[in-house]
């Protein structure tokens, strides 16, 4: 069985106690630097599954034992002092596949591992960031997103239990960043990137999210410069997909922006999702 604990966050006091399973998604920007902050926040929320992304370590590296020690089975994909993710689970952890699906291009970048938690099937990405519209990390981006269409695809029904989550580094409307017309001509809103998106939803998954709060102003990632966290200067880039039988089951969602104060703070918050 799947149960959850208390958290709290900016959106809400807390889940509802009759909900199972407590899912976290996070880009911790960097594990080594800040295991402490994010081992913390573990024993203190106790989701039931953690999603992590931007490890920025090799496999050999990844602290399993810290996360045994807080009752978590882990897997992680890594290459060294870029990317990264992993998935630490304490209800299960099974059929961990790192890399795309087979009969799909693999991957040169460690940005996706998915694995079978408590019954779901759980696929934790790091969306490649575009860097601008002309280079040719926006191609692999856009490239990567349909590969990840292809990976669900592999892998799963759309009436199976199934989450796509992460930083996907893109904010799928207008609604999800603090001002279009700052961005407008960036990656990250572009209509290429919204519509790659929009087909990855089409397989059969919801933002879980946003469909709990369609109210503005809700977002994960804080540039570090130009105090943007303390003025609000935000995106919701980090999301939790799932499939429509488990998204029916969502009875709480949250984004615990206190993990993003303090000292030395990814500059990502946890996005929480309760499910029944």
């Amino acid at each position: 069985d799947w149960s959850s604990d208390v958290c709290s966050s900016d959106l809400g006091r807390a889940p509802p106690r009759s909900a199972d399973v407590l899912l976290a998604t996070w880009n911790v920007n960097s594990l080594k630097a800040r295991l402490p902050r994010v081992t913390e926040w573990v024993a203190d929320v106790r989701p039931d599954v953690l999603c992590m992304q931007e490890t920025k370590m090799k496999d050999a590296a990844f602290p399993a034992l810290a996360f045994e020690e807080l009752g978590y089975a882990t897997a992680h994909f890594g290459q060294g002092q870029w990317n990264g993710v992993a998935i630490a689970s304490r209800v299960g952890l099974e059929d961990v596949r790192a890399n795309f699906a087979d009969g799909i291009e693999q991957d040169a970048e460690a940005r996706i591992v998915t694995a079978t938690c408590g019954g779901a099937r759980v696929v934790c990405v790091y969306v490649p960031n575009g860097r601008a519209l002309d280079h040719d990390h926006y191609r692999y981006k856009l490239s990567w997103m349909t590969r990840l269409r292809a990976h669900v695809d592999a892998l799963a029904d759309a009436g199976d239990d199934v989450v796509v989550t992460g930083d996907f580094n893109i904010a799928p409307t207008d609604a999800d960043v603090w001002d279009p017309a700052a961005l407008e001509g960036a990656t990250h809103v572009s209509a290429p990137e919204r519509e790659v998106l929009g087909s990855l939803m089409g397989w059969g998954l919801r933002d879980v999210v946003r469909d709990m709060h369609p109210e503005p102003g809700i977002y994960s990632w804080w540039d570090y410069r130009n105090g943007s966290f303390h003025r609000g200067w935000g995106m919701r880039i980090d999301l939790v997909l799932a499939s429509a039988p488990l998204a029916a089951r969502a009875t709480w969602s949250a984004v615990d922006r206190n993990a993003r104060k303090g000292e030395q703070p990814s500059d990502h918050a946890p996005v929480l999702v309760d499910f029944a």
